[in-house]
């Protein structure tokens, strides 16, 4: 069977090719039955035991409110049977799509938080989360996190059955410009977005750098002997004794807050693995209200009850 692509026109554009190659309507019928290719994972026919639906995709589902199409099937393709644990589950990748990792990371991910209402269900080709995956994952490794198993690339369709093809990015791994800031050197400017990296945080350290090196493709920045924990979290006391913070795929990135040593920082992290790994820093003023009112507020701050995939947004 054909996959589902097409000119760089406008996603709009492309999904109502398919529409019309599968003869079905987005909005033409609120139930229907899904047939076709399934994921190993999941019996073949109907599998879900609510009746889908088609609904519209509300507007605070930031992932995919303009994702070129208005209304979704649900259950979607990732299980998810009410609209609130799909809302949920898709806030967790608006930080990603934030990032710019590949043109196509919104198509992909949203065929499967919020698939376009066709007579059945069409998974996104295997190549298109392959190139989303290479482009993206490194990122995602910056803060901690793997490629998470639910987007294991082998489950979805090769490119010669019914799938959604890559459409508006190239068929490789975007590589990331040489002078892009480090990840985990974006600075927030204000109180509540430095709130948020403070809830995805294991830890949170006034500190200053006694030296930082290369290697492995990482930077290594060991802290001096004085330090403030702000935030304790996981670690232990020889965590915070001899502290050292790994920065994650940012030998080769520049880093302006850390182009001088001198004075302190506030840096926030992770600890997995043993290892902790530095996801944000910032020099440290005493002047700055944005960050006075983070600091002394950041424990009374909302944070998401459920666990961040990335900073401003969370994963079970």
């Amino acid at each position: 069977m054909p996959r589902a692509s097409g000119p760089p026109r406008g996603r709009g554009t492309a999904l109502l090719a398919l529409a019309l190659a599968l003869a079905g309507s987005p909005g033409g019928g609120q139930h229907y039955d899904y047939y076709g290719w399934q994921p190993e994972s999941l019996p073949h026919g109907r599998f879900y035991g609510r009746e889908p639906q088609c609904l519209d995709i509300p507007p605070d589902m930031q992932l995919c409110r303009d994702v070129g199409y208005k209304r979704m099937r649900l259950p979607n393709l990732l299980e998810h049977e009410t609209m609130a644990e799909a809302k949920q589950q898709a806030g967790s990748w608006v930080p990603l799509l934030a990032k710019q990792c590949h043109t196509d990371t919104q198509l992909f991910l949203c065929s499967l938080f919020a698939p376009v209402c066709l007579d059945r269900p069409v998974y996104p080709c295997r190549s298109l989360c392959e190139v989303v995956r290479d482009s993206c994952a490194p990122v995602m490794e910056s803060y901690g996190f793997p490629w998470p198993e639910m987007l294991h690339c082998g489950k979805f369709p090769s490119d010669h059955e019914l799938c959604i093809a890559v459409q508006f990015g190239n068929s490789k791994a975007t590589p990331p410009p040489v002078s892009k800031i480090c990840t985990q050197c974006e600075m927030e400017h204000k109180a509540d977005g430095m709130m948020e990296q403070m809830c995805s945080s294991d830890f949170v350290v006034k500190m200053r750098i006694k030296e930082m090196t290369e290697e492995n493709g990482e930077r290594r920045l060991v802290a001096a002997q004085k330090k403030k924990v702000l935030k304790l979290g996981p670690l232990k006391r020889k965590d915070t004794k001899k502290m050292v913070l790994h920065m994650r795929n940012a030998a080769a990135c520049p880093c302006p807050q850390l182009d001088s040593l001198s004075g302190s920082f506030l840096v926030m992290g992770r600890k997995v693995g043993g290892r902790l790994l530095l996801l944000a820093v910032y020099p440290w003023q005493k002047h700055n209200k944005e960050m006075k009112f983070a600091v002394k507020f950041m424990f009374s701050y909302p944070c998401p009850l459920y666990h961040p995939l990335l900073y401003g947004a969370g994963q079970h």
